[in-house]
């Protein structure tokens, strides 16, 4: 399922989707728009698993991580 939005972008911005979409590297500006949102996405849950790290001193004991991974929702579409 997806949800139309409009958004305003900054001239530069927008011209570097048209960019993208014209060299034929994504399909459609919401192609160009999604792959950035899931990048970012993607960095923030990165983050979320440093810091599990951090607080868990290191070492070699994954559990902590795997509670956190286990809590996230799993898109199988």
């Amino acid at each position: 399922m997806s949800k139309q939005i409009a958004v305003r972008l900054p001239d530069e911005i927008a011209s570097f989707v048209d960019a993208e979409v014209a060299a034929g590297r994504a399909p459609s500006r919401a192609a160009v728009v999604t792959r950035a949102l899931e990048r970012e996405q993607r960095r923030r849950l990165a983050l979320a698993d440093v810091d599990i790290l951090k607080r868990g001193g290191g070492g070699d004991d994954f559990d902590e991580l795997a509670v956190h991974a286990a809590r996230l929702p799993i898109d199988l579409d």
